[in-house]
């Protein structure tokens, strides 16, 4: 009898599906995206700032000078991401609110792939490091969902922060889909550019280690250069001198080093002053000692980030990578105006309307870029940043949406220090990507049909000066400022907030002979702008851009309804993790009770019990000392309670009750229930509570309050309960504009 016992292992031969391949000559990708740099701040530019490392880069490469952005960044990280345009794929605004229309949700739609997932089908293994800020930042909390975070979005690994701005000295850090610690402190020489970096350089040679031949893409988005404008202080002292004669004469010297440079044209004039901006000799001297510094702070960052880039780079070369890498530096939109005509050392206490006079700017001149500033600078060194340009960030006018673009790959580029003066759009990066790697985008993402891709390869440019720019028209919109690009002709509106869109004033401009939008030749050729005119309405129909909606405020004060609803009561126990701020408890201009149950084991018990905020901004709930403390921060001025007597032994229960009155915040330090201190004051959280999250048990790395961090609680902590009244009573607009300063 014989027994079939089937086919053996040995006879056997598994069939598992094919590893993917990586196309023939397809390099690796590094895109390096700074934050709110101008047109002109880097030395290939035009600059003084010393960028050594982003010129060499230039220099085996290519610059562009007329690479275009979407004027924010969200949404120009929407259209670099995925290849389309920001309202197509849902990003018509920020990440921050979502406004119910298919083309303002404040998060990528899943029928846009993202360039790394469109990659992963072709053995890349992608990496992101760094401001993400295309997801709903009511979604970046500890239940997500993540679908929308880097690792749901084709990212292998991730390291950075979700926000749109973060402390360098103290950020808010993600890990994958987990919030960390930053593994320094600003007192021990901690800088989040360079800690991006280490786990950059971390990443590749890990990746080296494990499968050198395998392509991979990474993507290091830069803090630098958004505000908080923070940097080593011997970096900033350096460059006082060099912007001591001020905005004026900086615009005239970046001019002259352009025209020489090749990356303006020879009859290039600088445009009147922006509005706001006053001429530098009317200046006091005192204002121009304070305005200087703050433009030595964000100089100082990008001079600071730029060695730090040298030190990847330098890492590639000597891992054996730089020659199998495309290397991109780019910029999301133009240098930011959010700063205000006078510039800010910490922008928490405006934005909480409590005022910063010239007189305490001046006095904190010192302070300036370190660990308990908040600094922007003002209107006139934005203006300079984007010489030769109009306006700023949020505008379509030139200084929001052109932007530096360098690009080098010593095994596909060998243009050396060449010029490409062809327009390109943020959206345009994608196919240009696929383009250079050999492969097609797909048609499906994980089961999900894909929209079309809207940029246009600019990859023919790489080798060829006179490849043909872009052909089809390109819209622009932001917060109804509007702008189409077509045929080397630009029709772009400002408006105002408020006003009606059909009173928008447009102007038009011939780029091909006007670089940077100084002869309005509406009175010449009214129907060429009639016609293009049309055209944007036509462009913003299709690309899901309307309806033309400039509530700012109401939106995001619609968007924070939404999202909080009725709830009024919060529980964090002990053991559970960091808290964003969009998704703690929303205590602005309202009543609350906050109460700790905890167990006080004698005179030496301290710690903080509960701290939402840093530095510059927040509040806390903490033993010191014996005695139970509450400490509303606005600002950098802190309004502290100590209680009348020494918290007893025992379990107890330890609370604060904020309470409004006429406009003024009334507060009473609890210990059991009993009054043992209080103050009334008329500052308080009237726009925002900080852009740093909440902790219990602990005040992580920057604090809120008189103490170190992190100050953890010695005794025994087993929860913190917030209450809050309905009697919240928000101004949209202040808030709204707290929270344009964070972008």
């Amino acid at each position: 009898m014989t027994h079939k016992i089937g086919r053996t292992v040995a006879d056997s031969q598994p069939h598992w599906p094919a590893a993917p391949k990586r196309p023939s000559g397809a390099p690796n990708i590094l895109v390096i995206l700074f934050d709110d740099v101008g047109f002109s701040d880097f030395g290939c530019y035009g600059s003084p700032i010393a960028t050594p490392a982003i010129d060499a880069v230039a220099g085996r490469g290519l610059r562009y000078s007329a690479f275009h952005t979407t004027a924010m960044c969200s949404t120009t990280r929407a259209a670099l991401l995925t290849g389309r345009n920001h309202h197509s794929v849902g990003v018509g605004c920020l990440a921050n609110f979502d406004s119910g229309y298919p083309g303002y949700r404040g998060k990528i739609a899943r029928e846009a792939g993202t360039i790394a997932e469109m990659l992963r089908p072709h053995g890349y293994r992608n990496y992101m490091l760094g401001k993400w800020h295309v997801t709903p930042l009511t979604e970046s909390g500890a239940t997500g969902p993540f679908d929308g975070w880097p690792l749901g979005r084709g990212f292998d690994r991730y390291y950075g922060f979700m926000d749109a701005e973060t402390d360098q000295y103290a950020p808010e850090l993600v890990r994958d889909n987990t919030p960390v610690d930053p593994p320094g402190t600003f007192a021990t020489g901690y800088h989040l550019t360079a800690d991006l970096v280490d786990q950059a350089i971390r990443y590749l040679a890990d990746h080296v280690a494990d499968n050198e031949a395998t392509p991979w893409l990474t993507w290091l988005a830069l803090g630098a250069c958004h505000a908080p404008h923070q940097a080593p202080a011997d970096l900033i002292a350096k460059y006082d001198a060099v912007f001591a004669d001020g905005w004026d004469a900086e615009r005239e010297r970046r001019l002259a080093r352009q025209v020489e440079l090749g990356i303006v044209p020879k009859n290039t004039r600088l445009p009147p002053r922006n509005d706001m901006v006053r001429a530098w000799a009317e200046c006091a001297d005192g204002e121009k000692r304070l305005f200087t510094r703050l433009q030595a702070a964000y100089a100082a960052m990008l001079d600071h980030a730029d060695q730090h880039i040298a030190r990847l780079l330098g890492f590639l070369e000597r891992a054996g990578q730089l020659d199998d890498t495309l290397v991109i530096i780019l910029s999301d939109n133009g240098a930011s105006q959010e700063g205000g005509p006078f510039g800010m050392i910490n922008a928490m206490g405006p934005y909480n309307l409590r005022r910063e006079p010239m007189e305490e700017k001046i006095a904190r001149i010192d302070d300036i870029g370190g660990p308990d500033t908040h600094s922007n600078f003002p209107l006139g060194w934005a203006m300079a940043a984007n010489t030769p340009l109009r306006r700023y960030k949020q505008n379509t006018h030139g200084g929001g949406i052109r932007d530096p673009l360098v690009m080098a790959w010593s095994k596909g580029i060998a243009a050396r220090g060449e010029l490409r003066g062809q327009f390109c759009h943020a959206s345009d990066l994608v196919p240009t990507l696929l383009d250079v790697v050999g492969v097609k985008p797909p048609r499906m993402i994980n089961g999900v049909k894909q929209m079309p891709i809207e940029g246009t390869s600019f990859a023919a440019s790489l080798a060829n000066p006179r490849a043909r720019s872009k052909s089809k028209p390109q819209y622009f919109e932001m917060f109804g400022h509007r702008g189409l690009v077509q045929g080397g002709w630009k029709a772009v509106s400002f408006h105002p907030p408020g006003a009606p869109f059909d009173g928008d004033k447009w102007e038009l401009y011939h780029l091909d002979r006007d670089f940077n939008e100084v002869d309005d030749l509406v009175g010449r050729e009214p129907g060429r702008l009639e016609k293009m005119i049309a055209e944007w309405w036509r462009q913003a129909e299709r690309c899901k851009v309307l309806p033309l909606d400039d509530r700012f405020a109401p939106r995001f004060a619609d968007n924070a309804k939404r999202f909080h609803g009725p709830r009024n009561r919060f529980v964090f126990h002990a053991g559970m993790g960091h808290v964003p701020t969009d998704v703690a408890p929303d205590v602005r201009n309202r009543t609350y009770t906050i109460e700790a149950d905890a167990r006080i084991d004698g005179p030496a018990t301290a710690g903080v019990l509960i701290a939402h905020g840093d530095m510059t901004g927040g509040y806390s709930l903490y033993v010191k000392e014996g005695r139970l403390c509450y400490d509303m921060n606005i600002g950098g001025e802190h309004h502290l309670i100590t209680s009348d007597r020494p918290v007893a032994a025992g379990n107890r229960r330890l609370g604060v009750r904020m309470r409004r009155n006429q406009g003024r915040n009334v507060a009473t330090l609890l210990i059991d229930g009993e009054a043992v201190g209080g103050f009334d004051t008329q500052h308080g959280f009237v726009s925002f509570i900080s852009w740093s999250g909440l902790d219990i048990g602990r005040d992580r790395n920057s604090p809120v309050s008189h103490y170190e961090a992190p100050f953890a609680f010695t005794g025994t902590l087993r929860k913190v309960t917030v209450l809050m009244d309905d009697d919240q009573e928000i101004d949209a607009e202040k808030a709204a504009a707290a929270v344009l300063g964070r972008e």
